[in-house]
């Protein structure tokens, strides 16, 4: 994971341009550090705000779940807006920066409401038949903090990683490897830190305290703030270059007021062809895919060019170049559409409720696992799957299939998605045996009699699944943005996995919320009730298993469709066939 050499200066081929300073290896310990530290942070609180909320809060398990996938769809949505302003406005610097203060602010916030008294209901106990809610300034109070949080999250994430490779000068060799080290060492600590949150911090908030459980994270995110501003003489700032929707908007509104004018009669022939001398983006070939947006690139007698042939006026002719970078974004929305539901799989909503009415002890003794803790396995599987997947399976597949990646990007993408088909399956089968044996027998000494005999552990094979479809298809989402998005936009094509995220965080709270309403007066009785023993979850994770077999038919159906990013039709109108033969998605 370490670079041979450290970046030297750089001078750019134009005389106006100042020498960058790349220093990428004194960087990065600074970078690492403040991801390490940040990860601790909003991880260690993250993880166990369900049980947080439904024992501090005395929250219902329905509105628990509800507000945390608004809160979490919320978060990743914002990181659109986050990838906007830093790309448009201030930079990844200023914006990592804001981030971390506001994370800070907000994990102070929501320490401060198990730490104060007043800041959170009073205790419910077992044999308490009703218990007091949160007042509204409570209430209001908590939601401060989780504003704030997500007023981080949405900047720190969309440029985290982008920020740590500006450390490096790409067009070196010495550089690209430390752009190589820098994401190894990025997933590392990534998993590190979620490791460390689901055990020892959870462990500390659920047995031993809230105030210092909570306490520890928003130690770790002061650290993290201190770390990214200690660094700030060392840093490679990148200044923003303006905003790269707007090239987007231009081809959209040309191609609209022109959509009477008649195309060439050869395609991609004849059609204005500007590239910037300057530009970031790579040349890309004409496609037929999206053929009503080439008629932007129509010149007509009243287009205008400048000396250096560009377009006098953007808003009335576009270029071919720009024409196929629009045509990059659009083609990979409908699989992005795939992610929604694969996330609404993949992630376990009710894997705590669970844990909790499950027998948690360990050899039978007296130490009972913290039900937030039982995610370990999931990034346990990951941790464990990367390395033999990248240096066993990987190399034997190139062998095979003489790719370098060994499948396509969109093969694993689709793997991963019908994973989550048989995750679903066996969650289905796990809760239909821990129901049936707490009704028969439940655990004795539970507080309520509600804890099936049955081990939690049970829950580890659909963990280890849901490990295995993040390894092949949220990996490959990252690393298919990543490619497939304009060089210009490698921030925003950082928020798309983090979108789909926050949809499927809306769609999991509209499926459990109407769920519940719908099936509260069915025969069959509510299928999510507050104790999971009176419900029938098993008949969620049926549905969701079979939501998710029509969206690996979705996806597939899309594969076949898409052509990657430099596939396309050559000047001379003949379709490059072996190339997209290489690149098609085959099922």
């Amino acid at each position: 994971m370490a670079v041979d050499m450290e970046e030297k200066k750089t001078t750019a081929n134009d005389e106006d341009e100042p020498e960058i300073n790349y220093r990428g290896i004194k960087a990065m310990p600074f970078i690492i550090g403040n991801e390490t530290f940040e990860k601790l942070g909003a991880l260690g609180m993250l993880f166990n705000l369900q049980v947080y909320l439904t024992t501090v809060f005395n929250m219902s398990r329905i509105s628990a779940t509800t507000l945390l996938n608004v809160f979490n769809g919320t978060t990743n949505f914002c990181t659109l807006i986050g990838a906007y302003a830093s790309d448009t406005y201030f930079g990844r610097y200023k914006t990592l920066g804001f981030g971390s203060v506001a994370s800070f602010l907000g994990l102070l916030v929501i320490t401060l409401t198990a730490a104060v008294k007043n800041l959170h209901p009073p205790h419910c106990g077992p044999q308490d038949v009703r218990c007091v809610g949160p007042s509204p300034w409570q209430m209001a109070f908590l939601l401060s903090g989780f504003g704030l949080m997500i007023l981080g999250a949405g900047s720190i994430r969309p440029c985290n990683l982008a920020f740590g490779a500006d450390q490096f000068n790409p067009k070196t060799e010495a550089g690209k490897r430390g752009i190589d080290s820098f994401f190894n060492w990025y997933f590392f600590t990534l998993s590190f830190a979620q490791m460390v949150s689901v055990t020892l911090v959870v462990y500390v908030q659920s047995d031993v305290s809230w105030g210092i459980g909570l306490g520890i994270p928003t130690a770790f995110m002061l650290i993290s703030c201190f770390v990214f501003f200690v660094g700030t003489g060392i840093y490679v700032i990148v200044k923003p270059e303006g905003s790269p929707f707007t090239s987007v908007a231009q081809v959209l509104v040309v191609a609209a007021k022109k959509r009477r004018l008649k195309p060439p009669q050869q395609q991609g022939i004849g059609l204005f062809n500007y590239t910037p001398p300057k530009s970031l983006n790579s040349k890309l070939p004409h496609t037929e895919q999206f053929r009503f947006l080439d008629k932007a690139a129509v010149k007509t007698a009243e287009d205008e060019l400048n000396s250096n042939g560009s377009p006098s006026n953007p808003w009335q002719l576009c270029s071919m170049q720009q024409i196929e970078e629009v045509k990059c974004i659009l083609r990979v929305l409908p699989i992005w559409a795939a992610s929604i539901l694969y996330q609404v799989g993949e992630k376990q909503q009710y894997i705590v409720f669970q844990a909790m009415q499950s027998d948690r002890s360990l050899a039978g003794s007296a130490f009972r696992i913290p039900p937030a803790t039982y995610s370990v396995f999931t990034m346990l599987t990951l941790t464990i799957w990367l390395p033999i997947y990248d240096r066993i399976i990987v190399p034997y597949l190139r062998k095979i299939t003489k790719k370098e990646g060994g499948i396509t990007v969109l093969q694993r993408i689709g793997f991963g998605i019908f994973l989550t088909i048989i995750e679903s399956l066996v969650s289905a089968f796990v809760e239909q045996k821990r129901r049936g044996m707490a009704l028969s027998h439940p655990l004795e000494h539970s507080p309520r009699g509600d804890v099936s005999p049955m081990s939690a552990l049970w829950l580890v094979p659909q963990l280890c699944v849901a490990g295995l479809a993040e390894g092949f298809s949220a990996i490959g989402q990252v690393e298919f943005y990543y490619k497939q998005f304009p060089e210009n936009m490698r921030s925003i094509a950082g928020s798309f996995f983090f979108c789909g995220m926050a949809a499927a965080g809306y769609l999991n709270g509209f499926l459990i919320t109407g769920l519940h309403r719908m099936t509260e007066g069915s025969p069959s009785g509510n299928w999510l009730p507050e104790d999971l023993n009176k419900g029938r979850l098993d008949y969620f994770y049926y549905l969701v298993a079979g939501l998710c077999a029509l969206n690996f038919c979705y996806f597939v159906v899309c594969a076949h469709w898409y052509r990657y990013k430099g596939v396309g039709v050559a000047d001379s109108g003949v379709e490059i066939v072996e190339k997209e033969k290489e690149n098609k998605y085959i099922v």
